[in-house]
């Protein structure tokens, strides 16, 4: 004897944890009984139906038998006992499709003529029900048999199920409990499914305990022989702007759109932010007051630092912004999407960042490839530039300098003679002199 009430509870349970709906369990439960029926009752080629009262209990077996003519099946011979099938080829169509007919079955089919005395308005290939004579007892391995056939069908409900419905959260952000951690792989309970954290999605430098509630981006939801795959990432951009979402009812409104977003996990995160009103400030919506808003974001990502951008049509302005805190002297936009950045030298360290990550993340931003001219190399490309442009100069200019340079140099010539003629008296004054004293001395 059935216990209605205890079945009754079970389906209850079976809805509510695993969100099977009732319909669902009540067909594996049908199928289950025409397995078993079957297995001890049934003869080959039967097709059979079953019913089950969940307010009575009681069962009601039917036989479906289908109507045929000879252009759907084949009559039954001895010589062909074994085969269920033959080949037919239909003369005059297209493609000369070939169709499997299969022989005809007592237990399965009807020929037209019979079934138009049971109901005259019978069509070709319209089912016929029988009712069958009720069974109660069945052998162990007809329960057996039943039991497998109700598993299997609760299982392939409940994968329905869960595709349905995450199917719908895919890109969204979900909440769980770690289940168990296996080398390095974080299983996530979500109530009456699994979700696997990879170790390659998880950031850099976080530790998750047993029992701890999580939140992570539903990233993937594929279907494999083992079941439904649900893929969790706490390192995709993409969860940085659902995290800001929720805080900002200004992204979910629309009022404010994330146009870009490039992100190391762990490190730190650029975001370029759009407004479409033009009284709201959509760096500040993101910050809060306070810096509130901001801060429940980075607490949620373990500390990681969030640079919030204003997206800007000019690309020169957007780059020279993407790579804030640095000041930028000038941006040249070049072909192949490259562009070239000027920076004073207490600024250049600051524009590249550590290990290049202010620039790598402004490249991802911006979606352009830049280039930071360091300052040693812009001295020496202006001293370039200014050699080109002495070399450079026309003939007429240096002729008219030289003609200004030697004007200094009659001067210095008339100079020279004048202090020559100068000496020259002294040393005559001084030749007499002594010619005198030797002529007093003779004397």
């Amino acid at each position: 004897m059935i216990d209605l009430k205890a079945l009754n509870l079970a389906l209850e349970q079976l809805e509510e944890e695993r969100h099977i709906p009732r319909e669902k369990i009540m067909e594996a439960i049908n199928d289950s009984l025409v397995a078993a029926y079957k297995k001890d009752y049934g003869k080959k080629g039967q097709i059979i139906k079953a019913n089950f009262d969940l307010n009575s209990g009681k069962t009601e077996f039917f036989q479906v038998k289908i109507a045929v003519d000879d252009t759907v099946v084949r009559p039954a011979s001895e010589s062909d006992e074994d085969e269920e099938f033959v080949e037919t080829k239909e003369i005059g169509s297209d493609d000369d499709e070939i169709k499997e007919k299969p022989r005809f079955n007592e237990e399965h089919h009807m020929w037209i003529e019979d079934a138009r005395k049971i109901k005259k308005d019978v069509q070709l290939e319209e089912e016929l029900i029988f009712p069958l004579e009720t069974k109660d007892d069945y052998g162990r391995i007809a329960a057996q048999t039943a039991k497998q056939v109700i598993i299997q069908r609760i299982r392939e409900a409940e994968k329905v199920s869960i595709m349905d419905e995450y199917e719908e959260k895919e890109g969204e952000i979900i909440t769980g409990k770690v289940q168990k951690i296996e080398r390095g792989n974080v299983f996530v309970d979500l109530g009456h499914t699994t979700a696997l954290l990879p170790y390659e999605e998880q950031i850099p430098g976080e530790f998750y305990r047993q029992g701890e509630r999580i939140k992570a981006y539903l990233y993937s939801v594929e279907e494999t022989p083992r079941g439904i795959m649900l893929k969790l990432s706490r390192s995709h951009p993409r969860f940085v702007e659902r995290l800001f979402e929720i805080e900002a009812p200004e992204i979910a409104s629309g009022l404010v759109t994330i146009k870009s977003i490039a992100r190391e996990a762990g490190s730190r995160t650029k975001i370029a932010v759009e407004s479409t009103d033009n009284s709201i400030d959509p760096v500040g919506s993101l910050v809060g007051g306070r810096g509130t808003r901001v801060n429940t974001v980075i607490s949620e990502l373990g500390g990681e630092k969030i640079d919030i951008i204003e997206w800007e049509e000019d690309l020169a302005l957007f780059i020279s912004n993407a790579l804030s805190p640095a000041k930028i002297t000038n941006v040249t936009l070049e072909e192949d999407h490259q562009a070239k950045i000027e920076v004073v030298a207490d600024q250049f360290s600051l524009a590249v960042g550590k290990g290049g990550q202010n620039v790598r993340l402004a490249a991802k931003l911006s979606g352009w490839k830049i280039d930071i001219i360091a300052p040693d190399n812009l001295e020496d490309r202006n001293k370039k530039t200014v050699e080109t442009k002495v070399e450079d100069e026309t003939p007429a200019e240096t002729e008219t300098k030289a003609e200004d340079t030697p004007t200094e140099t009659p001067e210095s010539t008339e100079s020279e003679p004048a202090e020559a003629t100068e000496e020259k008296p002294e040393e005559t004054s001084s030749e007499a002199e002594s010619e005198t004293t030797d002529a007093g001395e003779e004397k």
